[in-house]
């Protein structure tokens, strides 16, 4: 018997989706505007998780070019039938306002790692899609519905209609099979066939601090549902517990047929969720009525949890990145596009990620930055860069970001007498800040660059280095809990990511073939702990 710690998936791992394959288990989890799109996870005993290649690798596949910050990839569902993978999910193009535009897909591979087919497109009627393969054959997909009048609550109940694989299309008409309980904002919408009954299993409250989930059923899919009296999970009534935010849940079995539930969650500092929504898992056993419910018999999410399953640890990720490597590995993401020769290449210089200057960090289009996500209220990152810039256009360095909305960019550029310096802009919300007032740092006119962030809890301080041993701090002691969702609801938007440090390059003057703007970084180290 194993007990482990929650939250599984540290960091921005929102939305998780389940399934077993044998004796092998996969989470699949949301990505938004970060490419490539939805995470891959791989575990044997549920507790050690290894991320996988993202299926979501292709222009083809997805194109988050003006996505806006939070849209793109919303609550994947990852499935599997007679020796298919289904993957479905949603690229969200608008978030703000009466209306969403939200387009649902599907991919196949028989093999998790891949290839992955080209999406075929299902609906647009509202966000979480979610396939059930019932035990007859047939194939059924189920999302919430949104509604854009005025008048009318937005989220007006779960969409059920079938799929046909052999048309590759929905078939007959949607019904609305479940409008919700008193809660509201029902969503994330998964089926089950269990005990003669169709489960549902939704999350509702919205997914801040009244978010749970909620399960119903009945004896036809098509309903009437009959909803549990009482949620399955949510930390909504105590505001104080170390995990919150807790609902959108999935459920998995084991080969001798223990029942969890993966869910997502926060660890928040005075109600700031720096590291974004996470991904937990709890045991669950059925009540005597022929409801599910957490193992201890309470609704709040488990500290700890225990598996009887043997331990099937994974290889740790190194804390130093030397970029000797021919592809990116999976913990490295970029925004809205794929790393490709026009943003970076591993091949130019050996040992180094080369990434060329493109749109600034602002940009909703074509930024150059590869980053990965922060998993520890207490981090510290270092790069070495070396970077020629001709120009205060031309610009190179690390980044501390939420979105493009909320970051904080230590970085290199060029001066009006072809020298270097260095800066610092941080953006909150509307409102962007020079913790120098001005000022700027003189460099050496050649040579590497050291620049270091550490993050500690809320507080983020930057330091650079000339010679990579001594340091020098710069900036001073920066408030960082503008980087999480929270923040946002002061600006009225909608945020659903996490926190990325990450390296970034520009040339706002425009690339000209042959006179591209590049920065070459030698190594990235991440460290962290909770402490």
């Amino acid at each position: 018997m194993q007990t482990a710690q929650n939250p599984i998936l540290r960091g921005f791992n929102p939305d998780p989706s389940i399934c077993r394959v044998g004796e092998d288990y996969y989470i699949a989890t949301s990505t938004f505007h970060w490419f490539p799109g939805v995470e891959l996870y791989h575990s044997r005993d549920l507790v050690h998780w290894e991320q996988l290649p993202a299926p979501l690798s292709r222009v083809s596949q997805l194109d988050l070019r003006g996505d806006p910050n939070s849209g793109g990839i919303w609550a994947p569902c990852l499935s599997h039938c007679d020796g298919v993978f289904y993957l479905i999910y949603t690229n969200v193009r608008n978030i703000h306002g009466i209306c969403k535009d939200t387009h649902n897909y599907l991919v196949t591979a028989t093999d998790i790692r891949g290839p992955w087919s080209e999406p075929v497109y299902l609906n647009s009627s509202g966000f979480d899609p979610s396939l059930f393969h019932d035990d007859d054959g047939r194939k059924w997909l189920v999302n919430m519905k949104w509604d854009p009048r005025f008048g009318k609550h937005p989220f007006d109940g779960i969409l059920l209609q079938e799929y046909s694989p052999a048309e590759k299309k929905l078939i007959g008409e949607p019904v609305n099979i479940f409008k919700g309980t008193d809660v509201r904002v029902t969503e994330a919408p998964h089926l089950y066939k269990m005990n003669g009954y169709y489960y549902l299993m939704v999350a509702e409250g919205g997914t801040s601090y009244a978010h749970g989930i909620q399960m119903a059923r009945s004896k036809s899919i098509t309903g009437p549902y009959e909803a549990d009296p009482q949620p399955l999970l949510t930390t909504r009534h105590d505001t104080d517990y170390p995990l919150q935010r807790a609902g959108h849940g999935c459920l998995v079995d084991t080969p001798d047929g223990d029942l969890y539930t993966v869910f997502l969650c926060s660890r928040p500092l005075d109600k700031r969720s720096i590291l974004g929504r996470e991904t937990g898992i709890a045991q669950l056993s059925w009540s005597e009525d022929g409801w599910l419910r957490l193992k201890d018999g309470g609704i709040l999410p488990p500290l700890t949890f225990e598996v009887n399953l043997p331990e099937a640890p994974v290889a740790p990720l190194p804390e130093v990145d030397s970029f000797d490597m021919d592809t990116l590995p999976p913990r490295y993401k970029t925004l809205r596009l794929p790393f490709t020769e026009r943003m970076g290449s591993l091949r130019a210089r050996k040992g180094c990620l080369r990434l060329y200057g493109r749109e600034s960090i602002l940009s909703w289009n074509e930024t150059t930055l590869v980053a990965r996500r922060l998993c520890a209220h207490h981090t510290e990152t270092t790069v070495k860069m070396d970077f020629a810039p001709a120009d205060y256009q031309h610009m190179a360095g690390l980044t501390v970001m939420y979105d493009s909305y909320n970051f904080f960019y230590l970085h290199v550029l060029g001066t009006d007498e072809g020298g270097r310096e260095l800066r610092i802009i941080y953006r909150d919300n509307m409102d962007f800040f020079d913790p120098l007032d001005g000022g700027a740092v003189s460099l050496p006119d050649s040579g590497s660059i050291w620049l270091s962030a550490e993050v500690d809890h809320t507080t983020l301080r930057f330091s650079y280095s000339v010679d990579g041993e001594h340091f020098t701090a710069i900036g001073g002691a920066l408030n960082c809990s503008n980087l999480c969702d929270e923040h946002y609801a002061a600006m009225k938007h909608e945020g659903h990511t996490g926190t990325f440090v990450g390296m970034a390059c520009q040339d706002l003057s425009g690339c000209v073939e042959g006179e591209v703007c590049f920065a070459d970084f030698h190594l990235m180290a991440y460290r962290e702990s909770d402490t």
